[in-house]
């Protein structure tokens, strides 16, 4: 590799850091901010030709995005949700796959079927980290979060694997529908499996090094390892993945504190610079992908790329509201158990269909030819109507997601403040188990009374705080609650302690290993005083 091309790969990720932040520092969405950089970038002359290697998409992008995902969601709420997620992440993209590759087999002249369901595969599968980013930002209800996180989350394997038999058959490896659905359950199967066998004796592991940093090193590992053993046993890697990190992040709760910060922290800077990347590069994808469709006229490529988008929008309100009320009709039991979801929330689910860079990997991972050495039919096509898809969904829905949101009045305001109750309700039984114990200490042992006075404040501090988060932070006057005094008090006699220790450091009366010790202790007080 050259200096200059060394200097072009730097620039990506630079470049992604920045714009990504300049986007949340505006309010922007990241990812769509990233995609319409990269298309701009993309017609500067001079640019660096970014050509996507799924390899590495699929290798290295795509098992810490998923097992980061995995590893932050709820288990509980996940099965909790199984039965929706599971008709989107498996029969909605099947359905999609067979929708879309249908129009295009019919509308696109010389596209096989065989080829034009390799389309249907490779624009399958939504990439919810947009519509998330958003759902969050504007307080959906969770279990409208819990569905797309789910979809997200399983629904890659469902299209991966169907887009593997999709090119078998289109290279005339011989596959029939029989087949694809036996290497589809063992894929399923054997990716669950090894995910389960890999989580139990990782976390025996983690538990008893009594070392943060090899034990974040082991989560960092665990994904790449989950992925290649599934994949090197034609197993699905992405589920190996999902289910080996939902089994960690459910047992992260009995690591130590110090694992907990650093493996928090590290992760979320991960995923930041990531997807940040994702997004940039697949906005750098235009030259590369119009270069292979020069010789089809640009009337019918647009009109092929807005019918495909058309297509897979509207496969997706078709499936979606079918899946949400037919089962509460046939099934008392799920009318028992689950809420009504009312009209509100499927119009959401289906809206939040923006597809991502593991659509654009696989259609760049079709081959150039078949077993007989002819050109792969339409993959230059395949690959110019994936993109138009990719983009066409992040740019459309992603850009009106939130005014939908906001328009349909179905923000999760009360859920949190029912999650406000039940924190400062547990909040109080946990500071009142705390007392109880410390009295039973200072029975057995006789300490200093100031001692034990201070930590009976303290532990009263922390119930009085989360009581009075429920009121928003303010009294009933609009004036500052004593929680939010102390907190900014504190936090201007921190900054007053650490102004002391650099500038005794800069007049050489403190060593830098001191002052790094010293401010660690300060950062780590004046981090729990912030809550984000």
């Amino acid at each position: 590799m050259s200096t200059t091309e060394a200097l072009w790969l730097l620039a990506v990720p630079v470049a992604a850091v920045g714009v990504a932040g300049a986007a949340r520092r505006a309010g922007l969405s990241a990812p769509l901010v990233l995609v319409v950089a990269g298309l701009l970038v993309s017609y500067i002359p001079g640019v660096h030709d970014f050509r996507l290697d799924p390899e590495f998409v699929l290798f290295v992008f795509l098992p810490p995005l998923l097992f980061s995902a995995a590893w932050q969601s709820s288990y509980y709420t996940l099965r909790q949700n199984v039965r929706p997620i599971a008709l989107l992440s498996v029969g909605l993209v099947l359905f999609t796959m067979l929708a879309v590759g249908y129009t295009a087999y019919m509308v696109v002249p010389g596209l096989s079927l065989a080829a034009a369901f390799v389309l249907g595969a490779v624009v399958a599968p939504p990439d919810a980290v947009a519509a998330v980013s958003v759902a969050q930002r504007l307080g959906l209800p969770r279990r409208t979060v819990t569905i797309l996180v789910g979809e997200s989350l399983f629904n890659d394997a469902t299209a991966l694997t169907a887009f593997r038999v999709a090119v078998a058959a289109a290279v005339g490896a011989g596959f029939t529908m029989l087949d694809g659905v036996e290497r589809f359950a063992f894929a399923s199967v054997a990716g669950v499996v090894i995910g389960l066998l890999l989580g139990p004796p990782l976390h025996w592991l983690r538990t008893r090094l009594n070392d943060p940093l090899v034990e974040n090193g082991v989560s960092v590992l665990t994904p790449f390892a989950a992925y290649l053993i599934a994949e090197a046993v034609h197993a699905s890697g992405v589920i190996a993945v999902v289910v080996s990190g939902l089994y960690l992040g459910h047992r992260f709760t009995e690591s130590a504190a110090v694992t907990r910060i650093i493996g928090h922290s590290f992760w979320k800077i991960v995923i930041f610079v990531l997807e940040s990347v994702v997004f940039l590069v697949i906005g750098l994808q235009l030259p590369a992908v119009l270069d292979g469709v020069s010789g089809h006229g640009w009337a019918s490529l647009t009109g092929w790329a807005l019918l495909i988008f058309a297509v897979t929008v509207l496969a997706r309100f078709v499936w979606v509201f079918p899946a949400a009320y037919l089962p509460r009709l046939l099934s008392s039991r799920i009318r028992e158990r689950e809420t009504f979801m009312g009209w509100r929330e499927p119009v959401v689910v289906s809206w939040a269909g923006m597809r991502g860079v593991v659509s654009l990997a696989a259609a760049f991972a079709i081959p150039v030819s078949t077993n007989d050495q002819q050109p792969f039919p339409g993959r230059d096509l395949i690959l110019f109507l994936t993109f138009t898809t990719v983009l066409a969904t992040l740019l459309v829905q992603g850009m009106t997601f939130p005014a939908l949101i906001r328009r349909l009045g179905i923000a999760g305001d009360r859920e949190e403040y029912t999650d406000r109750v039940a924190e400062a309700g547990a909040q109080h039984a946990a500071a009142q188990a705390a007392l109880d114990r410390l009295e039973e200490l200072a029975a057995a042992e006789d300490f200093d009374e100031q001692v034990l006075e201070r930590l009976r404040q303290l532990a009263e501090y922390r119930q009085l705080r989360a009581w009075e988060r429920l009121g928003g932070g303010t009294g009933p006057e609009g004036e500052e609650v004593p929680t939010n005094t102390y907190r900014r008090l504190r936090r201007e006699m921190l900054a007053a302690e650490r102004a002391v220790f650099i500038r005794m450091r800069d007049e050489r009366r403190l060593d830098d290993e001191v002052l790094t010790r010293v401010l660690h202790d300060l950062d780590l007080e004046e981090a729990a005083l912030t809550r984000d």
